[in-house]
């Protein structure tokens, strides 16, 4: 089976595509068509299960922004930020990391809260979100990692797990 006949039929599958192959949102069609001609250019490449593994992955993390080698914290990876943000500097590989005139740096997206959240139903499900001030310090050679998550109590829900 080709890469192709695999993500038609896995569109199918998703409820995307109708039995004929018919998008039901155009949106969604553009996108999956976009998907489509970076498969044909794939496999036009001659991937075998030996480098395949590697070019998606490499792919992956340089369509998302991510690295592919550790921060060095070099002054050729900082610019300057004239937003008004005083003498900060913003890392040119990975724009979630900035460096304070002190030398310290530190990642944005180094860590994240959680708490649970009741909706108007009263149905309860995970809030996430970041906390303004609060600053994930980071040291060289610095390679991007999950963030750190941690529980905010509340008090309705004081305890991170529901029953507790």
């Amino acid at each position: 089976m080709s890469y192709k006949d695999h993500a038609k039929r896995e569109f199918f599958v998703a409820g995307w595509t109708d039995e004929k192959g018919e998008f039901k949102d155009d949106m969604q069609k553009m996108l999956c068509e976009q998907v489509l001609e970076l498969l044909d250019l794939f496999s036009d490449h001659g991937h075998s299960g030996t480098t395949a593994p590697y070019a998606v992955d490499l792919f992956q993390k340089l369509a998302a922004f991510k690295l592919i080698m550790p921060l060095t914290g070099k002054d050729d990876e900082w610019c300057d930020l004239q937003n008004g943000c005083g003498d900060s500097m913003q890392n040119k590989r990975l724009s979630s990391v900035f460096k304070l005139p002190d030398g310290r740096a530190y990642d944005i997206d180094g860590r994240l809260y959680w708490e649970w959240f009741k909706d108007e139903t009263g149905e309860v499900s995970k809030s996430y979100f970041s906390k303004g001030g609060d600053l994930f310090y980071i040291e060289f050679p610095y390679t991007q990692q999950k963030p750190v998550v941690e529980f905010c109590p509340t008090d309705e829900f004081p305890h991170a797990a529901k029953d507790g």
